[in-house]
């Protein structure tokens, strides 16, 4: 891979060089003899055929005029005039030939080189932006990678023996327990009550189910079918017309009701209340299994409910943070990352990334943007 500070730093010493080039001549000077190099160029080239040999006679005279007056209208203190002079002078006779061109190409090239430092300056400057580009862009990904480094050395710093089961298994044992619970409420509860239960836990910011449909609450809360269970009325969606009026007393109602929120009522599950692995820090768990308590509560059994209260009790313990640093340790990092962090080859890949950053650092302060 290319190295992005010899990259800049080379950049940026070649274009110091052509403004220096430029500078020494003058800006305007330099324009001056890549005009008269142009033009002395376009005359070259256009009667390069025409006016040599035994071609056309007007066009050579034309040509020697052209090209001799051009020389001698020149400034004085031209850069390279002696050089003009010295090709006009070759074609002041009376028959030119290829070499007399030629000659005068080759004589007209350090104009040329002159010339061209307008257009090397506008290489280099492009250069240069792109190499600084290049830096900034290898800056971000190693403040990135050190970012990530950092975070592996923080896990290879946890007790990872730590016995993390003490937190799993309560967490496991509620996560099962409810999970079981909802789909039995589910299977058994009517859809009005199954619905107004979702629709009071947004008095729980911590227990996040989506709100109901408000046409699909009104819908339960009036018709004789809202007191079936949710799954019955997904079963009864699927119902043709004929076959659903021997079931509800409005056909239509349950369709343009029910069948249109089918993905949110086969979206509702367990998971707002259960708690995840690795479990959040202590006051935020705290907070959550407080109302998860109050929540399951209206519609599990007692026993579901107190394993909800022993997670509350889990955050309570002295050595949780530990445990719950253990087990996120445990479950981001991987058998290689692992590996490496114990090996030492994370410290040393962390050295190194540093190094290159603190480089890119110094040479982007040292070359100002332009």
């Amino acid at each position: 891979m290319s190295d992005p500070v010899s990259n800049l730093q080379t950049a940026y010493e070649r274009l110091e060089s052509v403004e220096q080039q430029v500078d020494d001549v003058g800006e305007a000077r330099v324009e001056a003899v890549a005009d008269a190099h142009r033009k002395a160029t376009r005359l070259l080239d256009r009667y390069a055929d025409s006016a040599t040999g035994s071609g056309d006679f007007q066009s050579y005279l034309q040509f020697q005029n052209e090209f001799i007056g051009l020389v001698d209208e020149l400034p004085e203190d031209l850069p390279h005039r002696e050089a003009f002079e010295a090709a006009s002078d070759r074609m002041d006779k009376r028959r030119l030939n290829e070499g007399d061109f030629a000659f005068a190409r080759e004589t007209l090239e350090p104009a040329a080189e002159t010339a061209a430092l307008l257009s090397k300056r506008e290489e280099a400057r492009d250069d240069y932006h792109v190499a600084r580009r290049a830096a900034h862009r290898r800056k971000t990904e190693l403040d990135e990678r050190l970012d990530e480094l950092d975070r592996l050395q923080r896990l290879g710093e946890v007790d990872l023996d730590a016995p993390v089961e003490l937190l799993r298994d309560p967490i496991e044992s509620y996560n099962e327990s409810v999970n079981a619970s909802f789909q039995r409420f589910r299977r058994e509860a009517s859809a009005r009550d199954f619905l107004d239960f979702v629709a009071v836990t947004d008095r729980y910011p911590f227990v996040e189910f989506e709100t109901p449909p408000s046409d699909l609450r009104e819908y339960v809360d009036s018709h004789a079918a809202g007191d079936e269970s949710v799954t019955q009325l997904l079963e009864y969606a699927d119902y043709s017309a004929s076959k659903l009026a021997h079931y509800v007393d409005d056909a239509g109602a349950l369709q343009t009701n029910v069948a249109v929120h089918r993905t949110y009522l086969e979206r509702v599950d367990a998971d707002p209340l259960t708690v995840a692995w690795p479990p959040e820090s202590a006051g935020v768990l705290r907070h959550r299994s407080e109302e998860l308590v109050t929540v399951v509560g209206r519609f599990a059994d007692e026993e579901t409910v107190a394993l909800a209260r022993e997670i509350r009790d889990l955050t309570e313990r002295d050595d949780y943070e530990r445990l719950r640093t253990a087990a996120a340790a445990q479950s981001e990092l991987t058998d290689d990352e692992r590996e490496r962090v114990t090996s030492g080859a994370v410290a040393d890949e962390r050295a190194e990334a540093e190094a290159e950053r603190e480089r890119l650092t110094e040479v982007l302060s040292s070359t100002p943007s332009r």
